[in-house]
């Protein structure tokens, strides 16, 4: 029987280890969105980082990625920038891979 509950409690910690990798790629990924976003109203420096953690944190608000895309797409047109969510979504996939790479580069 021990054979099978150290099966079983390896499953578990897998599942814990590969959630909180997916938590953290996230995060990154809506850092790096809000990064992008920040650049394109034109803001640079500790401004674009300070944009970056709003986005991240806006993650919070509900489940998904729809509080992040609303809040991209509020404050991209506020800035005159509108930007269409299917956009946003586009970016979002093509930098959830650099996040993925970044989060395991800084966890191995």
């Amino acid at each position: 029987m021990t054979t099978f509950n150290d099966r079983e409690k390896a499953f578990e910690q897998k599942f814990e280890h590969d959630q909180e990798i997916q938590f953290k790629v996230n995060a990154r990924r809506n850092k790096l969105l809000g990064l992008w976003a920040a650049a394109l109203m034109g803001k640079s420096g500790a401004d674009a980082e300070a944009y970056a953690k709003e986005v991240v944190m806006s993650d919070f608000e509900k489940p998904g990625d729809s509080d992040v895309m609303d809040k991209l797409m509020k404050d991209l047109a506020a800035a005159g920038k509108p930007t269409e969510e299917h956009t946003i979504r586009k970016q979002s996939e093509l930098l959830v891979e650099d996040a993925k790479k970044q989060i395991m580069t800084e966890v191995r």
